[in-house]
């Protein structure tokens, strides 16, 4: 199993060709299969239903279910961080006989109570995107190498500003307080990539940099970040930097300072690489987004609870990692010195994967 992140592999649709070897024992198999005479049964648990991200996600493994033979349901919170929907979306997952789960965690903590349920049942448990607190909760993760998206967009922004840099004063917006895995992974891959300290790597606001402005939350939506933009602006009017967890967010804060007349002077870097945010980065909104790819996420994710329903196989993760990585290329036409990119037509080619 080979899984290529390098941006010359990035520069076509086939993107799913860029995993090589057998990702499954039985994925090069994989028909239509029916247990008991029933088709096998699996779930699909997001954040929302209303991001883009995640609607995607859905696109992705419905279509690949169908593809299959599968009967997928699938189940998304109100908001991010309705931990609660996700809790009872489990629960019915394990009563209607399911054989797999594929999760997106709004708490990665809390939520792994209700793993271990599942699995003790027999369930094939793989988390999308956010790995679980611990990783291991789950049977398998499937995502993004967050922090590393993290670290491109910090890298990129730190070099895009040269000397600047080092006066840069930042905004740090991020997705909520109660620190789910995916938002401490990219805030602290932005801030080592830009070159400052980490104190914990394993959460975020203890840094002590003077550049960093402070910390405010969005709930990953162009609402929260709107208000997290003008209340970190009202601490300091003279933010030049933004690094947002998500393309909604940022979204929201190029609102904000739009409406202070200084969009076109502060620095906005943001992650996922949709295909509304690579437009933004076209349209000069935000300056550089790490793209992931969900559409891969859950198609692989169908993919391996076939695997396990058929055979008891359990997919394994990247060499060298504890979860499968599914890639991460650097969007901009603005290319920096020692920071890999691709170009925003590439991004628009390649959007959501």
């Amino acid at each position: 199993m080979h899984c290529v992140i390098i941006k010359e592999v990035f520069m076509n649709k086939s993107i799913i060709s860029i995993i090589t070897g057998t990702i499954l024992a039985t994925s090069a198999a994989i028909l239509p299969v029916q247990a008991d005479g029933h088709k096998i049964g699996a779930c699909l648990i997001t954040k929302t239903d209303t991001n883009p991200f995640f609607v995607k996600m859905k696109e992705g493994a419905t279509a690949k279910a169908k593809e299959l033979g599968v009967e997928l349901k699938s189940f998304a919170g109100k908001v991010d961080g309705d931990h609660e929907t996700q809790v009872a979306a489990i629960e019915t997952c394990i009563a209607d006989g399911a054989k797999g789960i594929l999760l997106t965690a709004s708490d990665p903590s809390s939520i792994a109570t209700s793993v271990k349920e599942a699995r003790d049942a027999g369930l094939v448990v793989i988390a999308l995107d956010t790995p679980l607190s611990p990783i291991d909760a789950a049977d398998a993760t499937f995502a993004t190498d967050n922090f590393l998206a993290g670290e491109l967009i910090g890298k990129w922004a730190a070099a895009s500003l040269g000397d600047a840099a080092k006066d840069a004063k930042i905004a740090m917006l991020d997705l909520a307080i109660s620190q789910p895995t995916v938002g401490v992974l990219r805030d602290q891959g932005f801030l080592q990539g830009f070159g400052i300290d980490l104190v914990d790597p394993n959460k975020w606001g203890d840094e002590t940099d003077p550049r960093i402005v402070g910390n405010d939350v969005t709930a990953g939506n162009e609402e929260g970040g709107r208000k997290a933009m003008e209340n970190l602006l009202a601490k300091d009017p003279e933010i030049n930097v933004v690094y947002t967890i998500n393309e909604p967010a940022a979204a929201g804060a190029y609102e904000a300072l739009k409406a202070i007349g200084r969009e076109n002077d502060v620095l906005i870097v943001s992650v996922d690489g949709g295909c509304p945010g690579v437009q933004n980065v076209a349209d000069g909104v935000i300056g550089a987004t790490s793209q992931q790819y969900p559409l891969l996420m859950a198609s692989l994710g169908i993919e391996a609870i076939l695997a396990w329903a058929k055979d008891g196989v359990k997919p394994q993760p990247t060499p060298g990692k504890n979860f499968f990585d599914t890639g991460v290329s650097l969007v901009t036409d603005k290319s920096a010195p020692g920071v890999d990119s691709i170009s925003v037509a590439a991004g628009k080619d390649l959007c959501w994967g």
